[in-house]
């Protein structure tokens, strides 16, 4: 048996090094270089436009990129002010047409069924009660944003072929209006489905702007961003509306190819992380169905308690920083 002033100690080192674990994985990010980078391209940034300005830009350039610039700040004040998102909203983006309450519906059978079936196994009535709170709060709302992710991977996946479309129609005569009708008959779903969309709110009058921003709240992607400010700059300021289209299929295929090249390079980092983060309840539930009296110390005595509380803090800490490591933005 250790004695008493040893065991206070190691706990008080324990929980020093987890506060500190969680500590560093939240505040490191402000001091690493990403905030250096931020503002050393925002300084060439600013030194490219002083250049331009001694170069002596002529006036209706500086004017189209002026109304460019209010055009992408209008659009970008949107969506910050469209965050939050309702639950009905994740039910458009899911492409399930359905209303809340039949998901609430879903969500109480769900629960009832998770709790029954906990007590039919056996278990005490807290656990039974946890397990219709996973069961009827977290499973259901996993699995719609695990349709919302594929369902924007497919849109992402034929977006540009959409966009084609409408390239080779504009560039043989058609108007915008007809190249989305084919689209609308003629594209895979899920893209089919939102340019329907997209194309009845055109017949009953509703501007292009505002349907292009109901696209982009029941599909929240970067490509469709971009689709809907290359369409709104061009009929605030004109110009070549194919080019500029065609552009930008080249940009979101680059996009596709790069998402693609990340996915395939961190594979195996994800891959490891599983394993490593999957291990310590996996062996520790099958020592529990092997030994249960050996195991149950840890939640039985103080000090298995605050070992485990420990080695939760710990794991969070490792999960969100594997998680950092193997994230990337671009």
């Amino acid at each position: 048996m250790l004695p008493p002033d040893l065991i206070q100690f190691s706990a008080i080192a324990l929980a020093a090094f987890a506060v500190g674990g969680v500590v560093y994985v939240l505040v490191v990010p402000y001091f690493s270089g990403e905030r250096k980078v931020g503002k050393r391209v925002e300084v060439a940034a600013q030194g490219h436009k002083t250049l331009q300005k001694r170069a002596g830009t002529p006036q209706q350039l500086q004017t189209r990129r002026q109304q460019v610039q209010d055009t992408l700040k209008e659009i970008e004040a949107k969506q910050r002010r469209q965050k939050r998102v309702t639950l009905r909203t994740k039910l458009m983006q899911a492409g399930l047409n359905v209303k809340p309450q039949s998901y609430y519906i879903f969500c109480v059978v769900l629960a009832l069924c998770g709790g029954l079936l906990f007590l039919a196994s056996g278990f005490s009535p807290f656990i039974s009660l946890l397990g219709m709170i996973v069961c009827g709060v977290g499973l259901p709302r996993w699995l719609l944003g695990r349709r919302i992710r594929s369902r924007q991977a497919k849109f992402v996946t034929e977006f540009a072929n959409a966009i084609d479309i409408i390239v080779r129609g504009i560039r043989s005569g058609l108007p915008l209006a007809d190249c989305m009708e084919i689209i609308a008959t003629e594209a895979p779903e899920p893209v089919r489905s939102e340019f329907v969309e997209l194309v009845e709110q055109q017949r009953i009058g509703i501007p292009l702007s505002k349907a292009f921003a109901r696209l982009c709240e029941r599909v929240p992607l970067q490509e469709v961003s971009f689709f809907a400010i290359v369409i709104a700059i061009q009929a605030q300021t004109g110009g070549n509306l194919a080019e500029a289209l065609s552009n930008l299929s080249g940009v979101l295929r680059d996009r596709y190819r790069m998402q693609a090249k990340v996915k395939a390079l961190s594979a195996e980092a994800k891959a490891s992380a599983l394993i490593i983060g999957a291990l310590p309840p996996l062996v520790g539930t099958a020592v529990y169905f092997i030994s249960p009296d050996y195991i149950s110390l840890l939640w039985e005595e103080k000090i298995g308690q605050f070992m485990l509380v420990a080695a939760g803090i710990w794991m969070l800490t490792g999960i969100l920083v594997m998680r950092k490591m193997i994230n990337f933005n671009f």
